[in-house]
């Protein structure tokens, strides 16, 4: 029990750790140069009834904070591997120390530059501070209280984007493990019916069933290859083929998708469910599924279509906007803001599209 409640509490405090973006990054460091840029504008605009040229107090500001930010950000993307692994606290305060002392030597610098140059020449005097112990004394204040609003923002930003990822991951554990109560009685009524008439069929119908339970039970986020997705979803139609006979025809046209690309396990297989439980089971005659996939640049485009009945709306079943918001959701998290469903339905066909990054596996 003590053993628990100590891997419990090393878990916690490495989940209350500072999360720091990568400052490393070219993307981090534009993002720094635009802030300090902006912040040099209000400055300037703030101290214009003081300083008559404004655009020379620009520039000079503009410079000065330029310094600050690009040594800043050099300083964390060289510290933030060591931060995180520190307690949040700890390492809020180290963050704070240093930014401090960066701003400290910078300003230092700077006027000790400003006496050297402002010597000589009379014009440079204006450029530079004259007030060692003011300039230094307000440079430090101002530099802790915005990295500690900084720093602040930054950790409330990583526990809430925590926060959202955990919910979420929970919501894909709950529905991932999930099979629909109808899909499990009907195989195994379909099941105990050929253990009569077809043994051998009913024992490949058992095997089938255990492989997608295995495939449901998974690791949420698991990601695995599209050839192994391929397999689960081909599995499910052999399970549904042996109840719907003839009414189900599935037509797969996947020769041009990449197999060896890594996605999230059972992303089709549920599109497929879908397409038979809302649509091929909904009609007197069948029909048949459209499973088409191919490779677009550097995204992976599959189309699953189905027919419906022209009489009855697609979602008059339980359950179909559930699960087309867990696969939205899933995408959504494993490739942010990259990956998509799509959905559109006309009077007799319904088309659900997934499209994502290829990333092929070895």
């Amino acid at each position: 029990m003590a053993e628990k409640s100590s891997r419990e509490h090393r878990t916690g405090s490495t989940a209350s750790t500072l999360s720091l973006p990568d400052f490393c990054h070219p993307r981090a460091v534009l993002a720094v140069v635009l802030i300090v840029e902006l912040v040099a504008l209000i400055f300037a605009i703030a101290r214009q009834t003081l300083h008559k040229d404004f655009w020379l107090d620009l520039a000079s500001s503009s410079m000065f904070l330029l310094w600050i930010g690009l040594c800043c950000a050099a300083m964390l993307c060289r510290a933030r591997a060591w931060l995180h692994t520190l307690p949040a606290a700890r390492a809020a305060l180290v963050a704070i120390i240093l930014l401090v002392a960066t701003i400290g030597i910078i300003s230092e610098s700077v006027f000790q530059v400003g006496q050297i140059l402002g010597a000589g020449l009379q014009e440079n005097r204006s450029l530079f501070p004259n007030d060692h112990a003011g300039f230094l004394l307000r440079n430090l204040a101002v530099g802790f209280i915005v990295s500690s609003l900084a720093l602040r923002y930054f950790y409330v930003s990583a526990q809430w984007k925590r926060s959202i990822e955990q919910e979420a991951q929970a919501r894909v554990h709950a529905l991932q493990a999930r099979i629909r109560p109808h899909f499990l009685f009907n195989s195994m009524n379909t099941i105990a019916a050929l253990t009569r008439t077809n043994p051998e069929r009913a024992e490949q119908a058992v095997e089938d069933l255990a492989d997608l339970f295995r495939a449901s039970l998974g690791q949420p986020g698991l990601r695995i290859a599209l050839s192994d997705e391929l397999d689960i979803a081909r599995t499910h139609q052999r399970i549904e083929q042996l109840r719907l006979g003839d009414r189900l025809k599935v037509h797969w046209d996947i020769d041009e998708l990449p197999l060896r690309a890594r996605i999230p396990s059972l992303i089709l297989q549920p599109l497929l469910e879908n397409a038979v439980y809302h649509g091929i089971e909904m009609l007197p005659r069948g029909g048949t599924v459209s499973i088409v996939g191919r490779r677009e640049g550097n995204r992976i485009r599959i189309d699953v279509r189905n027919p419906v009945a022209s009489s009855a709306g697609y979602a008059e079943r339980d359950g179909n906007r559930m699960a087309l918001e867990n696969i939205a959701q899933r995408l959504e998290l494993a490739w942010p803001g990259q990956a998509r469903l799509e959905t559109h339905r006309s009077d007799k066909e319904f088309c659900a599209s997934l499209v994502f990054p290829c990333e092929e596996g070895t």
